[in-house]
């Protein structure tokens, strides 16, 4: 194994340096990135959206299973989904990152790969950040600018009674695979090779844990189909608490379909391997990074050739609550049951 590079040789302003020497701002609203005390971004007639995520290491990632290039890439993306869900374009992105001394140079430029190749990907520019050591590992505090012209802002308070719930792509898989990453990472300890194959065949699953994507393609095909949702969400903290995110924003209430949540073949069988109930993982696993949208009933015939598009729901009158209709017609309360970094 090469010699790595400790980043004490570096310094804090050397390996900004470093680790940004080719980046080159190449959206138009880049007016100046890094190398200043602020980045310059010139919208004009658009609005402005900015959103930010941290990632800390024991609580959000395990670099025991997750590899720095994909985390960078994870990173990017998950950001990029909080201004699609808001119907805007991710256009610049700035990184900040906590480091503790067991991290080399190298280290950071895979990380820092990763997240390149995400804004190579989406068209999105690095524009700043900042750096500086930790005593508890890795942090990765992102912050994500994008645009949207006022009137296609969309938000959560917006549905209304009787619209669709639509869900895009599938649910739970990124919660089962996660589920396989914590089991056989023990197995892995004292048989690599046995845990290695208990992967194959479940890759669509791991993928969707390690290397999501934002759902840029879903933006663009329901303006390309005249379709302005009422309220929209990305599914990262689980169906069921953006469910009730939007809900409790609009003043209103849900039905919900249990035999309609759309779920991957993979997901089912790892579900059924570990004896956990598939609706239930649907429901809370999160970080899916889907779009959960709701749009109004006129909107139906220009939904349906929408491809991964998936009709779940109706929005009802707030009296009649947020419920999850059973296979057998039964009704379940919904409740926020996914990720909270702050339970035990």
């Amino acid at each position: 194994m090469a010699n790595k590079t400790n980043i004490s040789t570096l310094g804090e302003f050397g390996l900004i340096r470093h680790l940004t020497k080719d980046i080159h701002p190449k959206d138009s609203t880049t007016r100046y990135g890094i190398g200043d005390d602020a980045a310059v971004l010139d919208f004009k007639t658009y609005q402005t959206l900015v959103t930010t995520d941290i990632l800390l290491e024991g609580i959000h990632f395990n670099l025991e299973y997750v590899p720095l290039k994909h985390l960078g890439y994870k990173a990017a993306v998950v950001n990029f989904s909080d201004i699609y869900a808001m119907n805007g374009r991710p256009t610049q992105l700035l990184v900040s990152l906590g480091v503790s001394k067991r991290f080399s140079v190298e280290d950071l430029e895979e990380l820092y790969s990763g997240l390149r190749l995400a804004c190579e990907a989406y068209g999105v520019d690095i524009v700043g950040g900042d750096t500086t050591a930790s005593m508890t590992g890795l942090t990765i505090s992102i912050t994500c600018i994008g645009t949207a012209k006022k009137e296609d802002i969309v938000y959560r308070n917006g549905a209304q009674i009787n619209d669709l719930i639509c869900c895009t792509g599938n649910l739970g898989a990124a919660y089962m695979g996660l589920q396989l990453l914590e089991r056989e990472r023990a197995v892995g300890e004292s048989d690599p090779e046995k845990a290695q194959a208990a992967f194959q065949g479940k890759e669509y699953i791991l993928e969707r844990q390690i290397k999501p994507e934002a759902r840029k393609d879903i933006i663009a095909a329901l303006k390309k189909a005249g379709i302005h949702p009422t309220s929209m969400m990305d599914i990262s903290d689980g169906l069921s608490s953006e469910l009730l995110h939007i809900c409790k924003q609009s003043g209103v209430g849900c039905s919900v379909y249990a035999d309609k949540l759309p779920i991957d073949y993979q997901s089912a069988a790892m579900a059924e391997e570990l004896n956990m109930d598939i609706v239930t993982c649907a429901l809370n696993g999160g970080e899916d990074y889907e779009l959960l949208f709701t749009i109004s009933q006129k909107d139906y015939e220009k939904i349906i050739p929408v491809e991964d598009v998936n009709i779940i729901g109706y929005i009802q009158k707030p009296e009649l609550g947020c419920n999850l209709v059973g296979r057998n017609g039964e009704e379940i309360a919904l409740k926020a049951q996914g990720f909270n970094a702050f339970t035990d």
